[in-house]
């Protein structure tokens, strides 16, 4: 039994990689329109390859002298091994991987998506739905088969050849070497999400203030130069990086979760282990519900709501998953277990798992409200549009500020939930659970991009104004869908920093943070400086890379005779080449930032006051990373507003009025914010985690297999009377 399911875990990997090739071969089967769209399209997917060729020169070396530190240092404690290089490069290589998938795929689905407006609004979704299903399947597909692949290889090597515990220091080992697969996963991510995310920002900033206001031409227009580099953009930010980022935070949620149970007792059919097989088998089911919550996104005609079918895939996987986990529980864990001294029963695990699934839910619901199109948020930037640039950008950074409020409430309801239920266990299974569906979420998320590169195709191509349409009505749904994947993105990263903050301290052998000693209090306020300065280094980034753009396009038009009047062809590969040096170069200080300043204060202060750095990143980077995604969410969909028309003080204002160039403006400053630094903070909060948790055994305070500190621990005892539940503490000193 306990064999059939540790290798039922990786099977369920190659499901999701088998139905993701399915579903890849039927959107190459597609057709993809006349020769200018196909050339357009080329121009985009050309780029797009472009610019990953040269991302992954650069992090080729970076991951090769990582790969070298990481096996000596493997060599100089017991509990780490060299071959913890080998999984950080199979966690690099698959994360990259991860992401060329996405990229690939979505620069064969837009101009099919866009061919397929031509007919209905049913068929542009399919066709732009099922490329972003490719995506998140081949992201959970092959998070799951190397976590559960490595896995069962360091398990034998270590743990069963040696005939050891489960719950001592070869299992330890065991998965300390399996944190460098998330330490390479998380590392690539952070580069190809930063990188990823100013190549994108830098285009479509040139392509909206000089295309748009400067020359009153659509942004997508095919005489605008940075035409091409803004779409590509969409491919290597909102595709290739949120691939590499979503494949990083489903690893490291499951990864924490194994972490800290391997410290509970379990006295199961599958030799002790069920605790760490738990959230690997809960990933892998969730593939299995994604594809069925695939089916259910579909409309009738065009005048279907996209999303409400949308929804209608997402709860349903998520409701699948919920349902499922109570039998797996039941049947995987017994009746009561333990962690650091809090007893708890199965089915408080599952209670965890659901509010885990619950909280994931409320924060999209949330996320929704404060970006969608029509709502008050958004609605409150539009009509302080009407005054101004200004007073656009100040409703605009109001709203991202309050959009934290209801967010921050249900992510400490859910901590404070889970804990109860199980302790840190249980917080960090609530987060496995919420990651369960990631498959069906980073498909929803990969939807946006593919439509907004369609309805960009669909532009430059002059198509009749009833496929711009579709394209359009995809495009503004994609902008809120991807929103939410953010908000959804940032909760995780919440609850899998606090597991895998635990784990940490549980490794580092320290019993307490204790704030009120002078260098942890030191440790805590720098710690919640770094989502400030990181955002510093990518805002300024996209700024000047921006400004290299703007003064390309202006140069274009001022010396490129025809081209207003469609007689000349803009030099597209120029405004390329800018985009793809810039994020290259400017991508190194803002991942250097996360991955060496846990190895600087863990080294030079101890574990105690990384300990606190950690606390003040995880609380800065969520604020951050609310506020910023929220803001540039609810500034773009306000723009958007426009398009079809918005009633403000009794007048009605469209496309190239002075209160639409106000939203842009806004717009402008929100790109960055939106998918450029916003959603880098939740890689920037786990990636130091990882470093943390990986040189934690190097930094320890006490050796290995010596028993922690004497400490008080709360003991919470349940017993069942009379079919009532009754829950007693005890305090015990511990030796």
């Amino acid at each position: 039994m306990e064999q059939a399911v540790i290798y039922l875990v990786p099977a369920l990997g190659i499901l999701g990689l088998i139905v993701m090739a399915i579903k890849s071969a039927w959107v190459n089967k597609q057709e993809t329109g006349d020769k200018n769209m196909v050339e357009l399209a080329g121009y985009i997917a050309d780029g797009a390859m472009a610019f990953l060729k040269a991302e992954w020169k650069v992090l080729s070396y970076f991951a090769i002298i990582a790969g070298i530190l990481l096996a000596y240092s493997g060599t100089t404690v017991e509990t780490s091994s060299p071959l913890i290089a080998g999984s950080f490069l199979i966690g690099a290589v698959f994360s990259a991987f991860a992401g060329y998938i996405g990229m690939n795929i979505a620069t064969k689905a837009n101009v099919r998506t866009t061919q397929a407006a031509r007919t209905s609004l049913k068929q542009a979704l399919k066709v732009s739905f099922t490329g972003g299903s490719v995506m998140g399947l081949g992201v959970a597909g092959l998070a799951v088969l190397g976590l559960g692949s490595l896995f069962i290889l360091f398990y034998q090597m270590y743990v069963v050849s040696a005939g050891a515990g489960v719950n001592g220091v070869e299992m330890e080992k065991a998965l300390e070497v399996l944190a460098g697969f998330s330490l390479g996963a998380e590392s690539i991510a952070l580069f190809a999400r930063v990188g990823g995310g100013i190549y994108t920002k830098a285009a479509d900033v040139g392509a909206d203030l000089v295309g748009k206001v400067e020359a009153g031409i659509p942004e997508d227009d095919v005489r605008n130069p940075a035409t091409i580099a803004d779409n590509v953009g969409d491919n290597v930010g909102d595709v290739a990086g949120m691939g590499a980022d979503l494949f990083g935070s489903y690893v490291a949620t499951i990864l924490a979760t194994m972490v800290l149970g391997r410290e509970i007792v379990s006295d199961d059919q599958f030799g002790g282990i069920a605790p760490i097989l738990l959230p690997m088998v809960l990933a892998g089911l969730g593939i299995v519900f994604s594809i069925m919550g695939m089916a259910f996104v579909t409309v009738k005609d065009d005048k279907g709501d996209v999303q409400k079918a949308l929804n209608m895939g997402n709860w349903s996987s998520i409701i699948f998953t919920g349902i499922a986990s109570f039998f797996v529980v039941k049947h995987m864990l017994p009746e009561t277990l333990e962690i650091r001294g809090y007893v708890f029963t199965n089915m408080d695990v599952f209670y965890a798992i659901i509010l885990g699934l619950v909280v994931g839910t409320l924060m999209s619901i949330i996320t929704e409200y404060y970006t969608a199109m029509g709502k008050r948020p958004v609605m409150s930037i539009v009509r302080q549009s009407a005054t101004g640039h200004a007073t656009n950008i100040i409703g605009g950074l109001s709203v991202g500020m309050e959009s934290t409020v209801l967010p921050i409430l249900v992510l400490a309801g859910g901590i404070y939930g889970a804990y109860e239920f199980a302790g840190l266990y249980g917080v960090a299974i609530a987060a496995a659970g919420m990651m369960a569906t990631t498959a069906m979420q980073l498909a929803i998320d990969a939807f946006g991009p593919i439509a907004d590169n369609a309805g960009g195709i669909a532009e430059m191509s002059q198509l009749p104004e009833e496929v711009r349409g579709r394209t359009d009505i995809l495009d503004a749904v994609g902008n809120t869908t991807a929103a939410t994947g953010k908000g959804f993105a940032i909760a995780s990263a919440a609850l899998t920093s606090l597991a895998l903050f635990a784990a940490f301290v549980g490794i580092a052998g320290i019993d307490a943070i204790d704030i009120y000693k002078a260098p942890v209090l030191a440790g805590l306020f720098v710690g919640g400086m770094i989502p400030f300065i990181f955002s510093s280094l990518a805002i300024a980034a996209v700024g000047r890379a921006a400004m290299d753009m703007v003064n390309e396009v202006r140069r274009q038009f001022r010396e490129i005779p025809g081209i207003m009047e469609y007689k000349s062809k803009p030099e597209y590969d120029k405004c390329v080449e800018i985009s793809t040096k810039a994020s290259i170069r400017e991508m190194i200080a803002p991942g250097a930032i996360a991955l060496i300043t846990p190895i600087i204060v863990g080294f030079s202060f101890g574990p105690e006051v990384l300990g606190g750095l950690l606390a003040g990143v995880t609380v800065s980077g969520v604020l951050m990373g609310m506020f910023q995604s929220n803001a540039g969410g609810a500034w773009d969909n306000a723009k958007k507003s426009f398009e079809k028309g918005v009633e403000i003080n009794g007048e009605t204002f469209y496309k190239k009025s002075e209160p639409h160039k106000a939203s842009v403006t806004g717009d402008t400053v929100g790109d960055p914010f939106k998918d450029t630094s916003g959603p880098s903070m939740n890689i920037l909060i786990k990636l130091m985690s990882i470093v943390a948790l990986v040189i934690a055994p190097h930094i320890s305070e006490r050796p290995h297999g010596e028993p922690m500190a004497e400490r008080v621990e709360v003991k919470k005892e349940i017993k069942y009377e009379d079919g009532k539940k009754i829950v007693t503490e005890t305090k015990t000193i511990v030796k």
